[in-house]
């Protein structure tokens, strides 16, 4: 069963509980969910989910991909598919389909994003598609393995990167608060 908006609600308010000072920034996720947007649609595109993953290695690096389209270094994740059952379970099979990495070598940091961002996205004319929202929900992994096969489509290049290489300074907080 395809990820639900109750699903996508519930883990929004569940997060926005731990971090009501974020509600300005997501209050086009909670708009949208009000106004019966199916945001597990990617053709929904006033906005709609994503799922990301942060992997931790062994030495407490992280994890970053080179993404093909974009040419910039970012975390995995990428669109729900109709078989994702979770917004976590969506976050790992991103992961491990973009590094190769087995999904059994990886263990979820909790049940609960780490962080959710909203971001812009620019309109792609080679896929028809407008300029829409991202609301990116970013799930927290630790893996003792070494990356696998990258699936070329996507990703140019993977390196495990220190955590100051974290542009967005309330994400690299966090990270940092889960590895002490």
């Amino acid at each position: 069963m395809a990820v639900t908006a109750d699903h996508i609600r519930t883990t929004l308010h569940s997060y926005l509980e731990e971090h009501p000072e974020e509600k300005p920034g997501l209050a086009i996720a909670l708009e949208l969910l009000d106004a019966g947007a199916d945001l597990s649609s990617r053709k929904e595109f006033r906005g709609h989910a994503t799922a990301g993953a942060i992997l931790v290695g062994p030495d407490g690096r992280i994890l970053h991909i080179h993404h093909l389209a974009t040419g910039k270094w970012l975390l995995p994740g990428g669109h729900l598919e109709s078989t994702d059952t979770s917004l976590g379970e969506a976050a790992r099979r991103e992961l491990t389909e973009e590094t190769g990495i087995l999904a059994d070598s990886v263990s979820p940091v909790g049940y609960s994003p780490l962080h959710i961002d909203n971001h812009p996205i620019d309109a792609n004319a080679a896929k028809a598609e407008p300029d829409h929202q991202h609301i990116d929900f970013r799930f927290l992994f630790r893996t003792e393995a070494e990356v696998g096969r990258l699936q070329t489509e996507e990703v140019i290049d993977a390196a495990w990167r220190d955590l100051d290489s974290i542009s967005d300074v309330h994400l690299r907080c966090r990270i940092a608060q889960v590895l002490r």
